[in-house]
């Protein structure tokens, strides 16, 4: 496997963790001004960010014991983080507040950066089987 790649990748997924962890936060503390949202509380938003997160600490710990299913469950993981972006669906860009489009964007760059280094990861293995 590829030192970088490999290297980056606890980096990258501590970066997409922190940036999904704000965003969460930030949806359960300001959930009444986030445009359409469901009913949710701000439990249930906490509950959901650590429900999102298990694909990626499995994934890390399989990946790290050399397992099969490391590098999937962390793809999952980084797709997992595009779905803030489904806030715009709920609402135009427009309608939400600086620090709303701020933390779904960074944790969207987050995932997009884990995601990178796990399929560079992904077919480099591939390349070497």
């Amino acid at each position: 496997m590829p030192p970088a790649a490999s290297r980056a990748l606890p980096w990258l997924l501590v970066l997409l963790a922190a940036a999904s962890l704000v965003h969460f936060t930030h949806n359960a503390e300001y959930l009444h001004e986030y445009p359409n949202l469901p009913a949710w509380s701000r439990a249930q938003v906490y509950a959901a960010w650590c429900l999102v997160s298990v694909p990626g600490l499995l994934g890390f710990l399989r990946y790290r014991a050399g397992r099969p299913l490391g590098l999937p469950l962390l793809a999952l993981y980084a797709a997992l983080g595009f779905a803030g972006l489904l806030h715009y669906t709920r609402a135009p860009f427009s309608h939400h507040t600086a620090g709303m489009n701020l933390s779904i964007c960074a944790e969207a760059a987050a995932a997009a950066l884990l995601l990178a280094d796990v399929l560079w990861l992904a077919a480099r293995a591939r390349a070497l089987s």
